[in-house]
């Protein structure tokens, strides 16, 4: 099952995807994507309904229709970087002896095909395409053989960083992570059935159609099980948190030269069986 959130920014619904890629309204089963709605028995109880007898929306998603954040209300974006042997390599970095965590603030927070803007004072503002998992069932101490059983769906996430205020700036990387627009998720959050094999799927992006990213999540040094057992605990995890698990390499930082966005270019990228996203690069 593919769900997500369709309308003006502030002013999402929710739907979900049918047999012939048209979205359905969701609001007389669940007021949002979000909270209690993803808890297994909500998700189990949305995958049982009649697809095809909810009320269809008019226009094509990502087209002429406004997808927005495919989770509502979220409470942690919780991030972990590094995760990838290669990208660390070509940051220059070595694979961390336990997973590097941070967060992007909630604010960061778009649709998937809105604009990302670059902050003033950028010179270094950069790209990332990372699964993202989003939790159904909360708790803390969970035991990594049990991890799977709290999540409600992956999808899409570019991790947007500013390099400079991340790592020359002092202090922890939050700061060139959670700038506003720098957190696009969606289109699609995708229930676990229908994604399948989440430890083989192929994810890239490209900018103005050149592809810098192209690997896939079998490179992931530290697999979702093990992040979401770690994870909490250090903090209880809830319906809704967002993880996005790390990147790839052929981050603009990893180029030689380093190649980094400016404004006015269109940033295009996805994953396999979770869908795509579409950004240009505006100045704030």
């Amino acid at each position: 099952m593919k769900l997500l959130r369709f309308g003006a920014p502030g002013q999402e619904k929710p739907g979900v995807l049918d047999a012939d890629n048209r979205v359905r309204d969701l609001s007389s089963v669940v007021a949002d994507i979000a909270g209690d709605a993803l808890l297994p028995e909500s998700i189990q109880r949305l995958q049982g309904l009649d697809v095809a007898s909810l009320p269809l929306v008019e226009g094509a998603p990502q087209q002429d229709l406004r997808v927005g954040p495919c989770v509502g209300n979220i409470g942690k974006f919780i991030c972990i970087g590094l995760n990838y042997a290669d990208h660390a390599a070509e940051s220059g970095m070595d694979v961390p002896p336990e997973p590097v965590v941070f967060n992007k603030w909630t604010s960061a927070i778009v649709g998937p095909d809105d604009d990302v803007k670059i902050p003033r004072g950028s010179q270094k503002t950069d790209w990332e395409v990372e699964l993202g998992v989003v939790i159904g069932k909360g708790g803390a101490y969970i035991e990594e053989a049990d991890a799977m059983s709290h999540v409600a769906g992956f999808c899409v996430i570019n991790d947007v960083s500013e390099r400079e205020f991340q790592i020359e700036r002092s202090g922890s990387w939050d700061k060139g992570k959670g700038c506003d627009t720098f957190g696009p998720i969606g289109p699609w959050l995708v229930t676990p059935d229908e994604v399948g094999d989440f430890d083989d799927l192929g994810m890239w992006l490209e900018v103005d159609g050149k592809r810098y990213q192209n690997g896939s999540t079998k490179t992931m040094v530290y697999r979702v099980p093990f992040l979401i057992s770690y994870l909490s605990r250090f903090m209880s995890l809830q319906p809704g948190d967002v993880i996005s698990t790390g990147t790839p390499p052929g981050v603009g930082m990893g180029q030689k030269p380093p190649v980094y966005l400016k404004g006015g270019e269109v940033m295009t990228l996805g994953i396999d069986k979770l869908g795509s996203q579409t950004q240009k690069v505006t100045k704030a």
